[in-house]
């Protein structure tokens, strides 16, 4: 097996939206990377058709949201297995769901990824994955023939299949399908309504949602009908089952793209073997119900980018790959949990119609709502945190704040993915104890604009005299206004997310 020549800090498998953020967030702390993908070029599927909140913030704390803003379109409502679900527009300045195809999603990351200059290989697929003390070697089936690829790190984001995981010897306990449903970007001249949504009928449901004009995507759910899962998806299928859920196909053609999914859930039993890692599909399956898949992947890729840059410097040790895990890990579960229960909430039948009509009663009440759209948004998230603020371990609101150049965001203050001490009061000591990680962390002094911040599922809080603010904008130290800081506990933050301070 021949070398290519080519070496990496880290290789990341999997051009989709979660690699393709890993790579971004990796290269904006100067670490080099290369992805290989397993496909020549975009298929131009896509199965993801929005972007929730949480996310929203993520492409904005990295000054790229408006490119994604100009192709996509906000929905005001989101929805619970289909039941309709209200947002807040004083918890985000993006409180309401984008809807963008996934296909776009990945084209303007990639476009991104080439600004920085990350290295894409398409028509390279994972073949081999051998880790010792210093590295990884990764074997490659390329267009070429057999290569080699040798990096620190390995990360697999490369589905729910993943080759890297699998060679990882990593498990992937969960539940089998218990239904399928096909998916397909089709013509409909026989709809006589604008759109469908979630329209249930004795045998499953379908949907019908205008994406692009004249296109719709077409979704049958059939429950108690699970499909060999190599079995490719076809046109025809999709029409048959349309007709056995709606009674006709609406003289549907011309199909750009036909898959199928079902309800599968699984999660890696550890995101962390050695130095392989994985994210997005790779490490969790589930049913795709509330628009979360995507956006779980793009946030798996913040929280690990940063940790992953500061071990691969030496800035940090190699123990602080393991919070990964125990900050992701726990989030993937409960978006398997909530979309089991969106699935049973979906099945046809007068058991679960009744069950609807209740549930659907409850979410007319604001405690409901919230709770529901906290959680498929992603903005109650809230890490394991070393003290007890109400906004440590929670991401931080991006207030507006006053510096000397003027008034600013607080996100605009992390488009270089480098933590943010940020001074709100001017109180002595943070300096002192911020000069230790000069270079690593940016001491920011600013004043707050608003008095209060929104931290759900608190509620507000004054705002705080100091903030330690990670890459990834989750609040990791903060300071009440009425209180001294307590700088020894500032200095454990700042040790234990950004490595010991400097000497001297």
């Amino acid at each position: 097996m021949g070398h290519t020549g080519t070496d990496a800090d880290v290789v990341v498998a999997g051009a989709g939206p979660t690699g393709l953020m890993l790579a971004c967030e990796l290269r904006l702390a100067g670490v080099d990377v290369v992805v290989v993908e397993r496909l020549a070029g975009r298929t131009g599927e896509s199965r993801a058709g929005g972007i929730h909140s949480r996310t929203l913030e993520v492409l904005d704390q990295r000054g790229i949201l408006d490119r994604f803003l100009a192709e996509g379109e906000p929905q005001p409502v989101g929805h619970f297995s289909g039941l309709y679900l209200d947002f807040d527009e004083s918890e985000s300045r993006h409180p309401y769901p984008l809807m963008i195809l996934q296909s776009a999603v990945e084209r303007l990351l990639e476009e991104w990824a080439g600004e920085l200059g990350v290295q894409v290989r398409r028509s390279a697929a994972v073949s081999a994955v051998r880790q010792d003390a210093d590295g990884v070697t990764v074997g490659l089936d390329t267009a070429d023939g057999a290569a080699e690829l040798r990096a620190r790190y390995l990360v697999g984001c490369d589905g729910g299949r993943s080759t890297v995981r699998k060679l990882a010897g990593i498990g992937f306990p969960g539940t089998d399908a218990t239904m399928t449903a096909l998916i397909g970007d089709v013509e409909l001249p026989g709809l006589p309504e604008d759109y469908v949504w979630v329209r249930r009928t004795a045998g499953g449901d379908y949907s019908a949602i205008a994406f692009e004009p004249g296109w719709y995507r077409v979704i049958t759910s059939e429950y108690d009908r699970v499909a060999d899962r190599d079995e490719p998806a076809t046109f025809e299928q999709l029409r048959e089952s349309l007709v056995r859920v709606a009674g006709t196909d609406f003289g549907m053609h011309s199909p750009r793209w036909v898959s199928r999914f079902n309800d599968a859930a699984r999660q890696a039993d550890r995101y962390r073997a050695g130095r392989v890692l994985l994210a997005g599909d790779a490490a969790h399956i589930h049913f795709p119900a509330g628009g979360q898949g995507l956006n779980m992947g793009v946030q798996d890729a913040v929280n690990l980018g940063w940790k992953l840059a500061s071990v691969v410097r030496g800035q940090a040790p190699e123990s602080l790959l393991d919070s990964y895990h125990d900050e992701r890990h726990p989030v993937g579960e409960r978006v398997l949990h909530n979309t089991r229960a969106q699935a049973a909430l979906a099945r046809p039948g007068a058991a679960t119609d009744a069950l609807r009509e209740v549930f659907g009663s409850l979410m007319v009440f604001d405690d409901v709502n919230r709770v529901l759209r906290h959680m498929l948004t992603a903005l109650d998230v809230r890490y394991p945190a070393g003290g007890d603020h109400p906004m440590e371990g929670r991401r931080v609101f991006d207030a507006d704040l006053k510096t000397d150049e003027g008034v600013i965001g607080v996100y605009q203050l992390l488009h270089a993915a480098r933590p943010v001490l940020l001074d709100l009061s001017g109180r002595a000591g943070l300096a002192g104890v911020a000069a230790g990680w000069a270079g690593r962390v940016d001491l920011v002094a600013a004043r707050a604009e608003e008095e209060l911040w929104p931290v759900p599922p608190v509620g507000e809080v004054p705002a705080p005299a100091a903030l330690l603010i990670r890459p990834d904008g989750h609040v990791a130290w903060a300071a009440d206004a009425g209180a001294e800081p307590d700088l020894a506990a500032l200095r454990a933050a700042l040790t234990t997310w950004f490595g010991p301070a400097l000497a001297g």
